[in-house]
Order: structure tokens, then sequence, then C-alpha cells
């Protein structure tokens, strides 16, 4: 296993890599050395929603071998595992967000159309709904994510720091 010297939180991610590894042999999968790196800069980036690009980026300055279409299959593989969730945040480019064992659905998301941000939200709303669901329609539900747009009340107060640099940036 690779190991990055100064990483915030390196235990944590070497603890959620080894239990993805877990996941991936049960499902007849390796966890090569691409995979690895790939997986080390979803963790350490977990809250920037990263792009594919962005990944590619990020991995090609530890591992410049390594090609954007091997990064672009580890990525759909790990789609396919159940263990990233590609989004759309209506930006023009998918996402990748990891998904928590802790949960039993995918997190929500506060997206703020003013300044961009993203603030996830852990906890999970919909149980009651999903309950009503099964009740009345015979649906189970397996699984929801819900992404609310809007605008944070800094951003209605023309406090927005994001928003400031970007127009400061162009003025």
């Amino acid at each position: 296993m690779i190991r990055w010297k100064g990483c915030v939180g390196m235990l944590a991610i070497d603890a959620e890599i080894e239990k993805i590894n877990r996941q991936m042999t049960a499902k007849g999968y390796k966890l090569t050395v691409q995979r690895e790196i790939t997986l080390r800069v979803l963790l350490e980036n977990e809250q920037d929603h990263l792009s594919a690009e962005e990944v590619f980026m990020l991995v090609k300055a530890r591992y410049p071998e390594i090609g954007l279409a091997t990064v672009y299959r580890t990525l759909e593989l790990l789609t396919e595992l159940h263990i990233v969730e590609k989004m759309n945040f209506g930006d023009g480019s998918a996402r990748f967000d990891l998904r928590s064992e802790d949960h039993q659905h995918m997190h929500h998301h506060l997206i703020c159309h003013t300044c961009g941000a993203l603030k996830e939200i852990k906890d999970d709303w919909l149980l009651e709904l999903e309950e009503r669901l099964e009740r009345e329609y015979g649906f189970h539900v397996t699984d929801h994510r819900l992404d609310f747009t809007g605008h944070f009340r800094h951003c209605r107060n023309k406090e927005c720091k994001r928003q400031n640099k970007a127009v400061s940036a162009t003025a």
C-alpha cells in the first residue's frame, strides 16, 4: 500500500483504502497502484467534488506515467462498484463524490448559484417519504440523491467572498 507523507488524516485514509480494497476484492477486482492513487486523491479531496480532469491532474502529479484513459476507467469502475457517485451539479462537468458506508443513501447537497459553493448534508431527511412510498405505492426505494439549488444568505446579502473575488478579478 502506498503512503503519502504529510497527509492530514493519513490513518483514516489508509483505513478507507483498506475497506475499499476489501470491497473490490470481494467483487473480483484488484487494487492496482493506479486505482489506489486515484482513490487517495478522491479521499484527500473529498469535499471538493473533483471532475475527472481534476482527478487526473492530481494523480499525474504523483504518478507521471498514468494516462487520462486509465483515470477515466478507474472512475467508471469505482462508479459501477458504488464506491463513488458520478454527479452533475450543472457546471458542465461530471464530478465524483465518495459514497459512505455509514449511510444507507447518498448524501445531499446545497448548491449556490451565486458563487458555486457546495455544502454536503449528511443527514437523511427522506426516510419518512421512503416509508410512505413503500406503504402507498408498494415502491421500495434503494437509493436517492437530493440537490438543493439556491443562494446562501451571505451571497444574497452581497457578502460573498467568492463572488467578490470573481468580480474584482474581472474589474
